[in-house]
């Protein structure tokens, strides 16, 4: 989705362009083609294979219910709330299922208001919650999360002692998922948004302040950490910012860092603040 926008930005086409499949297939199909060297789901595969035989763009997906979160990226471009949100489906264009759709919804709102109203993430988490236009499936996911998180922060409270208190929180908030195993899962841990909203906000309310402990003990509890950490860097990093990320994975450290960062600066708001800040400096 980075590639893609910085694409468009640097096309001399309009935005627009960034929400039409036309642009955005043909790009994702040949990187997933020739580039791409990493694990691909389920939803990714069959869509890939449906865009093979010709399926019409607005027929392509499948009903996981997976939160395929991946609109990061949109917050460089636009600097509507509504548009960051139009963005988030598009880029979900491999999923139809509506649970999926409401958790990358949830978390677009949550992160745009963190960035342009100065909210904490907690208070965007609440403020957007109690939106009348969020769902009720949204809002019950997102008091549970919230709600575990404070027992876990209690010090009087039975999980607060508990040695592996996020990994029982998670599992707690989950019903038993039967997918056909030996032994049937917790959602809490598994991919389905009914455990990947929730378990993203607990550690997010948790540890808010302190990225580098959300993604550690988020890694730490297993499960679908993809799913989860890409809803936690968005909201933390928000509000954290670069300053946020420790040395050890900074620059140099992780793999696409710079390749990244040069996507990242073609952005036409991270080019607009990187003018706005060199001319301030320049006045000073």
């Amino acid at each position: 989705m980075l590639q893609h926008l910085a694409g468009v930005a640097t096309s001399g086409k309009p935005l627009s362009a960034a929400f039409d499949l036309n642009e955005l297939i043909p790009r994702w199909q040949s990187s997933l083609l020739t580039t791409w060297r990493s694990w691909m789901c389920t939803q990714t595969k069959q869509t890939l294979q449906q865009v093979q035989q010709g399926v019409p763009h607005s027929k392509l997906g499948g009903m996981s219910n997976a939160m395929s979160l991946r609109s990061a990226p949109a917050f460089g471009v636009f600097d509507s709330e509504e548009d960051v949100v139009r963005f988030a489906k598009v880029a979900m264009f491999t999923h139809r299922e509506s649970t999926a759709h409401m958790g990358a919804e949830f978390f677009s709102r949550v992160t745009y208001r963190v960035i342009h109203e100065s909210l904490s993430p907690r208070q965007a988490i609440e403020q957007v919650a109690a939106l009348p236009s969020t769902s009720d499936f949204v809002r019950t996911k997102v008091a549970q999360g919230l709600a575990k998180a404070d027992e876990a922060m209690d010090s009087s409270s039975a999980l607060s002692k508990e040695e592996f208190a996020d990994d029982l929180a998670l599992t707690s908030m989950a019903r038993l998922w039967d997918v056909g195993k030996t032994e049937p899962i917790k959602v809490g841990k598994a991919s389905p948004t009914e455990g990947t909203l929730p378990g993203a906000v607990y550690f997010i309310a948790k540890y808010e302040g302190d990225f580098m402990s959300a993604v550690r003990m988020n890694a730490e509890v297993g499960g679908d950490t993809a799913s989860r950490s890409v809803a936690i860097g968005m909201v933390m990093g928000a509000a954290q910012g670069l300053e946020g990320i420790p040395d050890s994975l900074g620059n140099g450290n992780l793999v696409e860092w710079e390749a990244a960062e040069e996507l990242l600066n073609q952005l036409p708001l991270i080019k607009d603040a990187q003018r706005s800040s060199r001319k301030s400096k320049e006045e000073l």
